[in-house]
């Protein structure tokens, strides 16, 4: 089989249909997801050792071979003319499995995404820490993308971004944008942010916050005249800041909760939810760090966060139910969804 031609063609099915993943598996036919449901594509034939030998040739060069056979899992992105994915190869059961998720070669607008546009305010600061949360799959990287892109247009500035493994891909525009990838280019996301501070950098988008190492250097940048832009998988702002201060020995958690305080502008949680008439819609919250977030974090008040962006719309928070219920008034997604998605389904009821 031409494995290569075999995957070009898988991948113009999935665009075809606008599906959002591949799922290639020793004993499975190749399985899509699109809309949020598995789809198997039961007109192809069940996957072997072989296939598997001869899709890793096609997707992962030698240095990622080698790690896959160490750690027994590695990610990658894949090209070809219309598209680009970003990649997992894992071992289970003794064999392997491939999991690929469609990034599309367009950057999209906030607009196009269905995002609030106050979150281009963001994209106006000079310096600062913006995080874009939430459960794994619900776009925090196209969103990102989306900020980066009105940066890149609208400021002449030095952007970085790195990446594990480098998704969307940039063009320069006004700004200037150099792209790292872990392992490609730098060993790993501290090492690639320590150095940035002797590379003239302005903006920083950092793919995920792995570690607490990779935390203290972002903070520390935001705080030291970057504008510091990154993801972490967690389910709202109140959780994300607890997540981050948790992540640090007892005895640093007061000197990193004065430096959130400080240099935080904000975060944004997101979920994709399956729209009435087809496709995902985002629903979301927005926090805003103003005086009242501030102390909240100094004080060790996070617990107080949720009713402060819940009072708080006259500043532009956004509360995640006011998102569920405004989506179900406007009839893209049903009560259940709402119902499903909503953190405290107590306070949406009275708001349907």
């Amino acid at each position: 089989m031409d494995y290569t031609k075999e995957i070009n063609d898988l991948v113009s099915l999935i665009i075809k249909d606008g599906a959002s993943d591949l799922h290639l598996a020793v004993g499975r036919t190749p399985i899509i997801r699109s809309s949020g449901e598995l789809i198997p594509l039961v007109k192809k034939a069940v996957l072997t050792e072989k296939d598997l030998d001869g899709f890793i040739d096609v997707f992962l060069t030698p240095i990622n071979k080698k790690m896959l056979e160490d750690k027994r899992d590695v990610d990658f992105s894949y090209n070809m003319q219309n598209a680009r994915f970003r990649g997992n190869v894992f071992y289970r059961q003794g064999t392997r499995a491939i999991a690929l998720r469609l990034i599309p070669k367009g950057i999209r607008t906030l607009g196009e995404l269905k995002l609030p546009p106050i979150l281009e305010t963001f994209t106006r600061k000079p310096q600062g820490f913006f995080l874009v949360v939430g459960p794994i799959g619900q776009g925090k990287t196209t969103t990102l993308a989306a900020l980066i892109e009105i940066i890149n247009q609208t400021r002449t500035e030095h952007i970085m971004t790195i990446e594990d493994p480098i998704e969307y891909l940039f063009e320069s525009k006004k700004s200037i944008i150099d792209q790292r990838e872990v392992r490609l280019d730098t060993p790993d996301f501290p090492d690639a942010l320590s150095a940035m501070f002797r590379e003239d950098i302005d903006v920083c988008m950092v793919g995920e916050m792995r570690n607490t190492e990779t935390i203290a250097t972002a903070v520390t940048a935001a705080e030291t005249g970057h504008l510091v832009f990154s993801t972490l998988h967690t389910n709202n702002a109140a959780q994300t800041i607890d997540r981050i201060i948790d992540s640090f020995p007892a005895n640093q958690q007061d000197q990193i909760r004065v430096q959130l305080a400080g240099s935080l502008t904000g975060i944004f949680s997101q979920r994709l939810i399956p729209r009435i008439s087809g496709g995902l819609i985002p629903a979301y919250e927005l926090l805003i760090n103003n005086n009242a977030i501030s102390n909240l974090i100094r004080e060790r008040r996070t617990h107080e966060i949720n009713t402060v962006i819940e009072t708080s719309s006259q500043e532009g928070m956004i509360d995640l139910n006011r998102s569920l219920a405004e989506l179900v008034r406007a009839g893209e997604i049903t009560v259940e969804s709402a119902y499903l998605n909503s953190l405290n389904p107590k306070n949406l009821e009275r708001m349907i």
